[in-house]
């Protein structure tokens, strides 16, 4: 029997999720069974099985790959554009979600990932650490601008990277709607509110 490399396990893997990924943006988590994911991967019961042991263990394996997306993205606009201002930060995040949802919905996964974690307290879980993750990771950004005197100190760093990451949900939830029109021009307004120029504050 000839032996099968890790390359061809993964590629099987990410088929289950791809085909995963439509049927449950097609019809929800519940409605989808193992047999719909059998089909729309076109793989046999067996071949399914051997990566993922049920259902659940599917939806997991999404949502922590869509919230290691949302993460990455957060740390990479922190890490690139360390020195930029706050609003470029957060515009560049809502570009690349943007990006992502248009190649693969990840704002509407994420809406259901969301809904599932209310049922799910070990999806909850892990919500709490995406988010404590991104809140670390802004609030480095925001106490450099503080520090440099670009952007007030009248609330903590912490306080502020809060505020700031509750933004990110509205607009995912707004994408996934299908206000892609109107979110269009959000990423520009964040730029405009905190300009790489603003002056230092007293």
């Amino acid at each position: 029997m000839p032996k099968v490399t890790q390359e061809y396990m993964e590629a099987r893997r990410r088929q289950i999720l791809d085909a995963a990924r439509r049927c449950f943006l097609r019809d929800g988590f519940h409605s989808t069974s193992m047999q719909d994911l059998f089909t729309e991967s076109g793989l046999s019961a067996g071949a399914v099985y051997r990566h993922f042991a049920s259902k659940n263990e599917v939806i997991t394996a999404i949502v922590e790959e869509n919230m290691r997306d949302v993460l990455a993205m957060v740390h990479s606009a922190a890490r690139n554009r360390p020195s930029s201002s706050v609003g470029a930060l957060m515009a560049d995040v809502l570009d690349i979600v943007n990006t992502k949802t248009a190649e693969q919905n990840i704002a509407g996964l994420s809406v259901l990932a969301w809904s599932e974690s209310l049922r799910n307290p070990s999806l909850a879980a892990q919500f709490v650490d995406l988010m404590s993750q991104m809140r670390s990771a802004l609030t480095d950004v925001i106490r450099e601008h503080q520090q440099s005197g670009t952007l007030t100190r009248e609330a903590s760093p912490e306080a502020i990277a809060a505020a700031l990451i509750c933004i990110l949900p509205g607009y995912i939830l707004q994408l996934a709607m299908g206000e892609t029109k109107t979110m269009e021009e959000v990423p520009g307004a964040f730029r405009a509110l905190w300009p790489n120029s603003a002056a230092p504050s007293d």
